[in-house]
Parts: C-alpha cells; structure tokens; sequence
C-alpha cells in the first residue's frame, strides 16, 4: 500500500528529524511508532500525509510517488484520514457541522447523506447525544473521538494517529483508545504514534521503534517488547538506567563507587539494602577475586542496570582469564547472599564478544516486601 524510500527532512534551523526512512506498510497493517521525544516519529506522519514536504525520498502510495511534482495531492488525501493531538475541530460549527462539511465539500456528498454518515458514526462512537454540541462543551477526550468520527467520514484507506491521547488527561484516555481497538477490528490500515507501551503492545501487529531520525528496529509485538536485539531498543522498553566502571587496578576506588551507586538508588527509588547487597557481591567477585587473582593488570567492566518496569536491579561483569565459580566463594556473607530467592546469578563463556571480553558474571537482585 506505501513504500517510503530513503525519506528525509531537514528544517531551516538545519535540525534533521528524519535522516533515512525505508518501510513498507502493508494493506491491514497495524502499526505502533515508538520511541523518544524529538525522534521525528510525527514528522514521519505528516510527510506521509504531505502536510510536511520531505526534503528528499520518495513516499509511494498504491505505485504512485506522491513527492513528485504533479501530483494531485487532494486526491491522495481522501485516501487517508489524519487524526491529531490537538483534535484541530472547528469551535464555530457544531459536532454534526464539522463532521458533515468535509463530506460535502471534499467528497461532494450531499447534505443527507454526509448527516447520514455523520449520525452512524456519531453512534459508533457514543457520542449520537452530542449531534449539536459545540467543541467546547466537550471533554477533551470526546473532542478526540468527534475528530475520530470526522476522520472515519471521509472513508479512507489509511488513518494516521499523531499521539490521540497525549492531550487528555488520564481518566480520558481508555475512551479514546476503546474506539481505536474497534477500529482496529474493522481492516483498516493504521498507523500511530504513541507513548502508550502497553496500548501499542495490544493493538499493534508491528511496531516501529525510531531513535534519532531514523527506523532503528522494528518487528512484532512480542519482539519488540520482550525480545529486542539492539541496545537501545532494550532500554527504551525497559526504562533502563544503568552505571558502567572499568576496574583496572587493585586500587579501584570503591568507597567513590558506592556513593555514586546510592545517590543511583536515590534518584530511581531503589532501596538501599539492595544496592549494598549489590556492592557486597561486586566486591567479592570483582575486588576480592578476580582482581586479585588476575595475571598482571585486572581488566574488569562492570555494568549496573535497573529496570523501572520490572523492578530488578542487575549487575553484569564481564571479564578475562581464568573463569570464576562465584559458588566457590568463601566470604560467608556472600555465600548466604547467594541462597535469598530474591537473588539470582549466572555465567557464561562470551563469544565474539564485541569488546572482546571472554567470560561474564550476570546478578540480579529483586525486591520482596516481607
């Protein structure tokens, strides 16, 4: 249905947010646009739409490339329906008025017809009660769902959804995603940008995870949110925030370590009995035993991680050398840290490692309220 092919924007003020863009969507398809603020995920919307002019690429819909010149975009617009933000509805007509004029004067429907499939609509999504409201009588997300039914009146093959529930507030929100999912159900091919990981998780059968300007990976649900392969894909859906230290030297200087990890936990809320659990067992492994016991320089990277969503703090070392059997530890503590159920620890044997570390250590510490 739409190829887009190497598409990029650039603004006068020289920033870039979309730096090469290639994707097909696919008649049927749902699709969730994720990722950071200022990625260019919006832009990527409006140059579809030809509401922003890509300054370079080409955006092929049902095989005709509507960046060239010539190109009737009035008519490519019947095609797709936009839904914003900001609802963009006229305060001065009422909700059957904006819904019935756009029918009127783009699709040349008359004016029982357009009321017709404005009451249908309207019906569709709870609102038939509103017929001669003004906007502004409206909450914000029933605003949201009259420019929903506006956007459904024009009948297109594709709609657009530029974030539809950042404006509203919470209580707002499931009524506006509901009528999305009814969508959803309907066949039609959709796209939207969200903020909403679980929403996009349910509706969406492909997810396209942007990250500076461009489609960094992307792929199913289920592959994106419980299995992503590239690293900031990881830590954009798990919320990760994380610390890394190279131990080089017997000398580490871990009393600056420990002040740095705890004003960590403050930031994020981690308990502080979790992060000295942590510090007990990078101690011990790190300090105790394979700096000690290195062949000359230790040469140790650790990374401390912790995941808003799933509440777990983790610690994962990687290193060379001979490898360390952490049960073998004789420090009592350490021994009894290892048997709580709220630890966990594995290693590995690392292959092709890209920094070319040969063996890693990985502890996780959960959090039980007794």
């Amino acid at each position: 249905m739409i190829e887009i092919k190497h598409l990029r924007k650039e603004f006068d003020d020289e920033t870039i947010p979309l730096k090469d863009i290639n994707v097909t969507i696919n008649k049927g398809d749902i699709i969730s646009i994720i990722g950071p603020s200022g990625t260019g995920k919006s832009t990527l919307l409006r140059c579809i739409n030809m509401l922003t002019e890509p300054t370079s690429g080409s955006i092929i819909v049902d095989g005709q490339d509507i960046t060239e010149k010539g190109c009737n975009l009035n008519e490519v617009r019947k095609k797709m329906g936009m839904v914003f933000q900001s609802f963009n509805l006229f305060g001065h007509l009422t909700v059957i008025e904006n819904i019935m004029n756009p029918q009127i004067t783009l699709l040349g429907r008359s004016r029982q017809e357009a009321y017709d499939k404005a009451m249908y609509l309207l019906d569709s999504v709870g609102l038939s009660s509103k017929v001669f409201s003004y906007p502004d009588e409206l909450s914000g997300g029933q605003q949201q769902r009259i420019a929903i039914a506006r956007t459904l009146a024009m009948d297109p093959d594709i709609i657009l959804f530029d974030e539809p529930t950042s404006a509203l507030d919470p209580s707002m929100i499931g009524e506006v995603q509901s009528v999305i999912k009814l969508l959803a159900k309907t066949g039609r091919t959709m796209m939207i940008v969200t903020h909403e990981m679980d929403f996009a998780r349910k509706i969406s059968n492909r997810i396209l995870f942007m990250y500076d300007g461009e489609i960094y990976e992307e792929g199913t649900p289920r592959e994106i949110f419980e299995h992503p392969k590239k690293e900031m894909t990881r830590k954009f859906i798990q919320r990760l925030s994380s610390l890394t230290y190279h131990i080089d030297s017997t000398e580490f200087d871990l009393e600056a370590m420990s002040e740095e990890l705890h004003g960590y936990g403050e930031k994020l809320l981690i308990e502080a009995e979790r992060l000295s659990k942590l510090l007990l067992a990078l101690e011990e492994i790190c300090i105790n035993n394979l700096a000690d016991y290195a062949e000359g320089t230790p040469d140790i990277l650790v990374k401390i991680e912790y995941s808003e969503k799933s509440d777990i703090l983790t610690m994962t070392i990687k290193y060379n050398g001979n490898r360390l059997d952490v049960s073998s530890i004789e420090s009592k503590l350490f021994r009894l840290l290892l048997q709580e159920p709220t630890t966990s620890v594995s290693d590995k044997e690392l292959e092709n490692d890209e920094l070319g570390y040969h063996h890693q250590i990985t502890m996780s510490f959960r959090w039980i309220e007794e």
